[in-house]
């Protein structure tokens, strides 16, 4: 008796490009059409592609300008969202700290319906204290807390 052979689905259809396509050129052909795909691929949920990236200034700096609608947080910086970011930083934290962050991503899902990672959760903290020690400088809540003024 043959072996039956599963197909699996391709890396294309698995993951999607975290960037909008480039524009294609007005001369190029129209793409040919791609051979239908198997059942179970077709059984995939497609997620929609993301926004363009937008991108946090650096304090100091003049924010950039956007469009109508685009998230902001308070003092016009935004954070930057899902995108793939070119800089890394490592943050150590304690336990205590892991499990708050955790339990604030669980309720942000479910009281919420925001479905965001950890690394989302700090781009806006992030985006949210630089605006707000910008716009109020020396009252503003991180000035107040590095200096022990302003209970945790």
């Amino acid at each position: 008796m043959g072996q039956r052979r599963v197909r699996l689905p391709g890396v294309d259809e698995i993951f999607r490009p975290t960037a909008p396509p480039p524009d294609p050129a007005p001369e190029a052909p129209p793409a040919p059409e791609s051979p239908p795909r198997p059942a179970a691929a077709r059984r995939v949920r497609p997620v929609p592609a993301p926004a363009a990236p937008a991108q946090a200034p650096l304090p100091g700096l003049a924010a950039p300008q956007s469009g109508a609608g685009a998230p902001r947080s308070a003092g016009g910086h935004r954070p930057t969202g899902r995108q793939r970011h070119d800089a890394k930083i490592t943050v150590y934290i304690s336990s205590d700290e892991l499990l708050a962050l955790e339990r604030l991503r669980l309720a942000l899902r479910a009281e919420h319906a925001l479905a965001v990672d950890r690394g989302r959760l700090v781009r806006e903290a992030v985006a949210a204290m630089i605006s707000d020690v910008e716009a109020r400088g020396e009252r503003s809540t991180l000035v107040r807390r590095l200096r022990g003024t302003d209970p945790p």
